[in-house]
């Protein structure tokens, strides 16, 4: 990394349009570690200037986010800052300033061009450009047309040969032509910079040496560069990062988008993924710890070991399968109550009275990879399922449902007059199957089918009649064995 002297300052600055797609999230992720692994500083900024695009809520969904996961701001809303106000619709009045003064220097100018003559630039398929049409206007015009009161913005001045260069911490040097550079508005008509101009201004006056954003913005920063310069401020650091990419149900691998499956931190919560599991992963996704083949990392051991030399160039993509892992993990890392106080209010909701849930969620601890998955794991607990014959025949247990059926028979009563707890019913069926000559596996088979009727449970036979309890597991038995007669 491009060594520097000075305190390392980052920033997060989302627009308030919806969800926090996890692309931001590891924005922000990336931003923060940055800032934290240098003892830095940490601004969050919203760029609501396109107030078209503004959704209600939106603003305590970021910040939410941000307090779920950990990530805590120096500066922003809500903590304020000696930079503030941080919400840039608040800072309207701040931008023209220096909008007028690129007009003085002349690195800008006053457009005064039609919404229907801008349109008329462009084709059928709205492609096409800004013709720079006002571009050299006389200042006596521009005076005279400010003053009637004529509608205007302010575009940027682009020099119209040579090329403009700037050096990125991941990709290294990058160079753009001139000629390739449109005269972008600064200022739009209604007095609001666009985040091309407002972002600068505010990255220049917070004191940003650092700014972390997607590596879609690799073209654009050239004219972000021009107008530091135009200005005589110092560039800060720049730090790209590599796309965030998804692979279809056909094998396709395109930009994460909603198609491949939920991609904001909302939606990831929503269907049971824990914060700090989603934060590890994405971590992940770009940046490679050195010199260890470690996964899992708490958010302070991230921080002591980010560095951004070891940012990837190449896209990496969202694995949901990788996900699942990394929530399992955390799940299964979770202390037994505070797993229990997580599930127990989902399975009171779909389980019958009689189930002994502490002892169902205990089951369940080291098996689901997300919380949404609890439902369809205890669908059998929850309601009794069709009846399947087809189950009673398992190859690897060498059962078939007319053996099945001779167990069943034969443990019944046994199991109505045993003691009500795991490891005596366990020992029970073992001591049945070794005076019977029956396999220990076939026994336990018929058991744990008839009592669930279906082939994947989370647990065994005699857990399952645990947690079913005595009256219940006998029913279900004798069930079996009506159905298997017939």
């Amino acid at each position: 990394m491009t060594k520097h002297n000075q305190e390392i300052v980052t920033r997060f600055a989302p627009s308030p349009t919806g969800f926090m797609h996890i692309g931001n999230l590891r924005t922000a992720l990336y931003s923060w570690l940055l800032a934290k692994s240098q003892r830095g500083r940490f601004i969050l900024r919203i760029e609501d200037t396109d107030q078209e695009r503004f959704v209600p809520g939106a603003v305590e969904v970021i910040m939410d986010t941000l307090k779920i996961t950990g990530l805590t701001y120096d500066e922003g809303p809500g903590v304020g800052g000696e930079h503030g106000p941080y919400i840039q619709s608040e800072r309207k009045n701040i931008y023209r300033k220096y909008a007028e003064q690129l007009v003085a220097s002349g690195h800008a100018y006053y457009c005064f061009c039609t919404p229907e003559r801008l349109q008329s630039l462009h084709d059928a398929n709205g492609i096409g450009g800004y013709d720079r049409h006002c571009r050299n206007m006389s200042a006596g015009e521009a005076a005279q047309r400010l003053a009637a009161g004529e509608p205007y913005v302010i575009r940027q001045k682009i020099p119209l040969e040579g090329e403009t260069s700037y050096y990125d911490e991941v990709f290294g040097k990058i160079t753009l032509a001139n000629s390739d550079m449109q005269d972008q508005i600064l200022l739009k008509a209604d007095g609001f910079p666009t985040y091309n101009f407002a972002h600068v201004v505010d990255d220049h006056l917070m004191g940003v040496t650092h700014v972390v954003r997607g590596s879609e913005y690799l073209t654009s920063t050239p004219k972000y560069a021009l107008l530091y310069d135009a200005f005589g401020w110092e560039r800060p650091y720049y730090v790209h990062l590599p796309l965030l990419m998804g692979r279809g149900e056909d094998g396709k691998v395109s930009k994460l988008s909603k198609r491949h499956g939920a991609v904001s931190f909302q939606d990831l919560l929503a269907a049971g993924y824990l914060p700090q599991a989603v934060l590890n992963y994405i971590a992940l996704l770009g940046w490679c710890p050195k010199d260890n083949n470690q996964e899992i990392f708490t958010l302070e051991e991230l921080q002591q070991s980010f560095s951004v030399d070891a940012i990837s160039k190449s896209p990496s993509i969202f694995d949901y399968d990788k996900l699942n892992w990394f929530n399992s993990e955390y799940i299964k890392a979770l202390p037994p109550a505070e797993f229990a106080e997580r599930a127990l209010p989902q399975l009171k909701e779909i389980c019958p009275d009689y189930v002994a849930l502490d002892k169902l969620a205990a089951l369940l601890h080291t098996r689901v990879n997300t919380f949404a998955e609890i439902s369809g794991m205890v669908d059998f607990i929850a309601a009794k399922l069709p009846f399947d014959a087809a189950l009673y025949t398992n190859k690897k247990n060498k059962t078939t449902p007319e053996l099945c059926a001779k167990v069943l028979s034969d443990v019944r009563p046994l199991l109505a007059a045993a003691e009500w707890q795991n490891d005596k019913l366990f020992a029970l069926l073992k001591d049945y199957a070794a005076a019977s000559g029956v396999k220990a596996g076939a026994v336990m088979w018929a058991v744990r089918v008839a009592v669930a009727r279906k082939g994947v449970t989370p647990g065994g036979a005699t857990e399952l009649l645990e947690v079913l309890g005595r009256e219940e597991s006998l029913a279900r038995i004798d069930q079996a064995l009506q159905e298997l007669a017939e």
